[in-house]
């Protein structure tokens, strides 16, 4: 089965929109967290969502962000 391309463009739905981010975010953490585990690289992420709360994600041996926690 082959997959269709999505064009990349903004959601116009804001309930939509928060939903991909919601599920985007989840699956950048888990890539995150991988590439941690497997290739045991340190891995910092910091993302913002659209009305500005932080998100982050730093490997055990990196502290996290000031502010974060």
């Amino acid at each position: 089965m082959v997959r269709r391309k999505i064009p990349i463009k903004k959601i116009d739905d804001v309930t939509a929109r928060q939903v991909t981010f919601s599920k985007r975010k989840s699956g950048l953490f888990k890539k995150a967290r991988e590439l941690s585990l497997l290739c045991d690289a340190e891995i910092a992420l910091i993302v913002f969502s659209p009305g500005g709360k932080l998100f982050d994600y730093g490997s055990s041996r990196l502290p996290f962000p000031a502010g974060s926690k």
